[in-house]
């Protein structure tokens, strides 16, 4: 309940302050689990993110935010999950795994950390391993406008991204690499439809 009125009123300020434009297919099939994946400019991506599909995201996100008593009951409440970013948390990995496998929406910002220049930084392992060894798709999705709070924010939904692991129970560090890559110039082709946009 307090996840949907959340998203009802964050959707209704999107539309009329920031005048938000979704593009791509929003609804997603149920039970799949899938791991979202997103470019990261601003605090406000996974609440952009989140309001931009039908389902519910499970966000992992930097431990330190839970620690904020206010924002920490909030993103709790809200499904997010902590995560260590020093070295690998496993109980953060079998979390998100529990997840994938009971067919939810796991979301990541492959990046680690903000973008301050809003250009792509390199990727993180974390969303390719979770995938392969999850045996889900990734979607992948680009935000753009977030930063601040004028102009519009727009979203771009693509096509959910399928890779087979030759061995998930142990996934070598070249494959992690190159779907990391992959997803990465995905989001990068989705953010250049909406500089297209902005441009015309």
């Amino acid at each position: 309940m307090f996840y949907r009125v959340a998203k009802i009123i964050c959707r209704l300020v999107l539309l009329l302050l920031r005048r938000w434009k979704v593009t791509g297919s929003t609804k997603l099939p149920a039970g799949q689990g899938m791991v979202v994946v997103a470019n990261h400019v601003s605090y406000w991506d996974p609440v952009v993110v989140g309001c931009a599909l039908d389902r519910k995201i499970f966000f992992m996100a930097k431990a330190e935010l839970f620690k904020i008593p206010v924002l920490g009951f909030i993103i709790t409440k809200l499904g997010a999950f902590p995560v260590q970013r020093q070295g690998a948390d496993r109980s953060s990995i079998m979390k998100a795994l529990e997840l994938l496998k009971a067919g939810r929406l796991v979301g990541i910002f492959p990046e680690g950390t903000r973008s301050k220049s809003g250009k792509l930084l390199d990727p993180h392992l974390g969303a390719a391993m979770l995938a392969l060894k999850g045996g889900v798709p990734l979607l992948p999705v680009a935000v753009s406008g977030t930063r601040g709070v004028l102009g519009q924010v727009k979203v771009v939904i693509g096509k959910p991204m399928y890779f087979k692991a030759h061995n998930p129970r142990k996934v070598s560090r070249s494959e992690l690499q190159s779907v990391s890559e992959e997803i990465m110039r995905e989001i990068g082709r989705l953010l250049a439809v909406v500089e297209k946009e902005v441009a015309v």
